[in-house]
């Protein structure tokens, strides 16, 4: 896309280089703007058109980007050519840029940078995506927060560039946990407190059956006979275990809801134990199947009997193993599904696990195998509650709107909001998500409750303040003037740094489609708020001349489109905030110099957040 501006280079590129346009677009990209200087709005990289030659054999690249440069002509759309270090350089007519970048935003809406000509001739596929995964009649921890914010961002992803996505939460209800729970809860458990605390209770049972396990042999005998009988169908065991599995989900949506985050279809462990056996079975059947000495069934990998290529797939009394039910729940969803890529999301922990459900499925000659890609995340470390060490994900939701809360308190305006709770909420889950997704997914991170609060820098806290500012600035000067602007009015370097970062938005989603990283997207918006917060500063609206200020008004309504864009791709929802006094009364011009420094950072949210309650500038 780049508003058709990057197909446009590459045709007179095209003619010059005799190569089909479409071979040319990906090398052409939006530069990055700087503050120092002002810079061209696209580049040709020359080593990209050469990047097939012997490097030895490679003419200098500096002399090719020249010799391209003088071969091209500026027409209505580029006004300037130049060369930079091995790139030709475009400078983009400027009544053109802003007019077309700003059509383009306000009429794409929801799709823009999606319609790009980069994500042209993509197939649309079937897209499975697994993530979240807790285990049932456990509350839900912490640890599988990554795995549900991360999973809704690539699912989101995927569905906006219009593949048919599916999402799915596969719980962990099966396994021998449910022999230790299910004999645990006959020894220790309340059906009055399973009722009223059901995650709660099943957690205190636990922790105290796996206790008794550990000193008295006959307990563990007795869960693990209890799993059996699980395993077996027995009727009094299976009816235990469902309520534990209709609690939990209960449980679970409830804080999903919170999230923001759904699913397609509450899958599990659990809806594999037949077919599992089905699948050793067919392993059996094909040579592929070893017994040990210790009675387990292994799968050699490596083909040579190396030790430690193996995966064991049923345990010594024949009863089914994780690796057997993420094969067998594989080879349904392809049946079920015919999924043409299937996503699983969780830590980096089980690499080694995917990898070898992966290589068995190869080997069992299901070549779909290399349709399925394992995303891995690191872990989150130190995110603990004042409390203590038991880090229960709906503790760690319930403190961040508490600490909202008492910050928003703290500022007499706020307590006019219709709903200060909420608002709360959804300004500390984006301080969480942003803290999350700034770095690469695989890195561990220590989690620090005064970074996802600090009111300095680059945070979820200020992006939401940005959105909330544009779009009260929206509410309180109405929408009319975006039936039509001058772009003349629109020439200061303020405005072209919007301009120019707005063209980039493409690219950015093209990246993260690409290697399914955040970042990329979380630095755009962020950058993308602190030019917002440059341009509020300096171009006003209030007294200015009617042309100026619809056409600034435009302008800032187009960033606050793509901003939410954004926000909603990673699982985040924009703000609105009202307030009685905004609805009610007329207050004087804000003061942004206080909140903002001249770089355009936000240096007090807080009072940012006061003045997005009084009348805008």
């Amino acid at each position: 896309m780049a508003c058709g501006f990057r197909r446009s280079i590459a045709s007179q590129l095209s003619r010059v280089l005799d190569l089909p346009p479409e071979n040319l677009i990906k090398s052409i990209s939006a530069v990055p703007i700087s503050r120092k200087e002002e810079v061209a709005d696209f580049q040709l990289s020359v080593d990209s058109l050469l990047e097939n030659n012997n490097d030895h054999s490679r003419p200098d690249i500096q002399i090719q980007a020249m010799r391209l440069a003088e071969k091209l002509k500026c027409d209505t759309v580029v006004s300037e050519i130049s060369t930079g270090q091995g790139t030709v350089n475009f400078k983009i007519n400027r009544e053109l840029l802003t007019k077309t970048v700003l059509q383009q935003v306000i009429e794409d809406g929801s799709k823009y940078g999606l319609k790009s000509e980069l994500f042209s001739g993509l197939p649309k596929k079937r897209i499975v995506v697994e993530f979240s995964s807790p285990n049932v009649a456990k509350k839900f921890h912490v640890g599988h927060l990554r795995s549900t914010i991360i999973g809704n961002f690539i699912a989101n992803l995927k569905e906006a560039l219009g593949h048919q996505v599916t999402r799915i939460n596969y719980l962990g209800d099966w396994g021998m946990q449910f022999g230790l729970l299910g004999t645990g809860f006959q020894l220790f458990g309340y059906e009055e407190k399973l009722q009223s605390s059901p995650l709660q209770h099943l957690f205190e049972v636990y922790v105290q059956v796996n206790k008794e396990a550990a000193d008295d042999k006959n307990v563990a005998k007795s869960a693990h006979e209890f799993f059996q009988r699980l395993e077996l169908g027995d009727m009094q065991a299976l009816a235990l275990w469902q309520k534990f599995r209709d609690l939990s989900i209960d449980e679970y949506m409830r804080i999903y809801q919170r999230l923001g985050v759904h699913f397609d279809e509450y899958s599990g462990e659990s809806f594999y134990r037949e077919k599992s056996q089905e699948v050793l079975k067919l392993l059996d059947s094909k040579g592929l199947l070893q017994k040990t000495l210790k009675g387990t069934a292994v799968v050699d990998l490596s083909g040579n009997g190396d030790p430690s290529s193996v995966c064991t797939v049923m345990r010594s009394d024949g009863t089914s193993l994780y690796a057997t039910r993420d094969l067998a729940a594989a080879i349904d969803r392809m049946e079920k599904y015919n999924f043409d890529k299937m996503i699983y999301v969780t830590d980096k922990g089980q690499k080694k696990h995917f990898q070898q459900v992966f290589q068995i499925l190869q080997i069992m000659g299901y070549d779909w195998a290399e349709r399925c890609q394992h995303v891995p995340f690191g872990v989150v470390q130190g995110m603990k509650t004042r409390r203590g060490d038991v880090t229960f994900l709906e503790d760690v939701l319930n403190e961040i709107r508490l600490r909202m809360l008492q910050n928003m308190a703290s500022i007499k305006t706020t307590k006019e909001l219709e709903n200060p709770e909420e608002t709360a909420e959804q300004v500390g889950l984006a301080a969480l998500i942003i803290q999350d997704f700034r770095g690469f997914l695989l890195s561990d991170y220590q989690f620090s409750w005064d970074r996802v609060f600090q009111s300095r820098g680059d945070t979820g806290v200020f992006l939401q303040y940005t959105h909330a500012r544009l779009h009260s600035l929206e509410e309180t000067f109405g929408c009319g003037y975006l039936n039509d602007f001058n772009t003349a009015c629109l020439q200061e370097p303020q405005s072209v740094s919007i301009l120019q970062h707005l063209l980039r938005f493409d690219e950015v989603l093209y990246r993260s489609s690409q290697d399914l990283q955040p970042r990329h997207i979380v630095s755009y918006l962020l950058t993308l708020s602190h030019l917002a917060a440059v341009a509020h500063r300096t171009l006003h609206v209030r007294n200015s001349p009617p042309e100026v200020a619809g056409a600034r008004l435009h302008l800032f309504r187009a960033v606050r489109s793509v901003l939410a864009n954004g926000m909603k791709l990673l699982g985040i929802t924009p703000l609105h905030l009202t307030s009685r006094r905004q609805l009610m009364s007329q207050q004087s011009p804000i003061d942004t110099s206080e909140c903002f420094s001249p770089k355009g950072k936000c240096l007090n949210s807080l009072k940012l957040f006061q003045n997005i309650l009084l009348k805008e500038n």
